[in-house]
């Protein structure tokens, strides 16, 4: 047997090596960076879009919802109160769906089985939504919050009913009265960066009214 001992070309083969893994090293570490630079882009819009929500959530739960529990009313003027109440100087322009009596005038005083077959219930705010109204960023689209009851419960509407027998820690007496919440609601609110559906954010909230 004969040994081959021509090393001629060793260095070059051991350098292309080294070039290779070189290579590897550094695209593991750009696809790296990539990926960090895209999710930390998807994390600030979604943080973003979650401000809107919240943002919007306030609104609604605080300054719509008691209006329209406040001036409801069985007829068709509702649509028309919230739009004008909430339009115009507040620049938030309100649409709440419906022409005639509206499926949140269903929603506010019966129970999610009563509701017409029309009304949704579905957990996407999106679809179907009982009010959207638009909220102004500081850079950029505005922000449209679709807000929609998917649950409601009534609750102990009899306010002189039914007393609980028995003690409280810091009660003198011995009943308690059971606080009043005629009724109980799931609200689903989204917000969403306009012409960009990748940026939203969903909240879920329970509502006692």
């Amino acid at each position: 047997m004969k040994f081959i001992r021509n090393k001629n070309g060793i260095a070059l083969v051991t350098s292309l090596m080294f070039t290779l893994i070189t290579l590897g090293i550094v695209m593991a570490l750009l696809l790296m960076i990539t990926r960090g630079t895209t999710v930390s882009g998807l994390n600030k819009r979604y943080k973003t879009a979650l401000e809107a929500s919240y943002g919007g959530t306030e609104i609604f739960t605080k300054d719509m919802f008691p209006f329209i529990l406040r001036n409801y009313s069985g007829g068709t003027s509702l649509k028309t109160n919230v739009e004008t109440a909430f339009g115009g100087s507040q620049l938030i322009s309100p649409q709440v769906a419906g022409t005639s009596k509206t499926c949140l005038q269903y929603k506010l005083t019966n129970s999610t089985a009563d509701w017409p077959s029309g009304c949704s219930n579905t957990p996407s705010p999106k679809q179907s939504p009982d009010i959207s109204f638009s909220l102004t960023a500081v850079s950029g689209n505005p922000f449209i919050v679709y807000s929609k009851i998917v649950d409601t419960v009534k609750g102990n509407t009899d306010v002189g009913g039914l007393q609980l027998e028995g003690a409280g820690v810091a009660e003198s007496s011995s009943v308690l009265t059971p606080q009043t919440f005629p009724y109980i609601y799931r609200l689903e609110v989204q917000g969403e960066r306009q012409n960009n559906p990748t940026a939203q954010a969903n909240i879920e909230v329970l509502y006692a009214y």
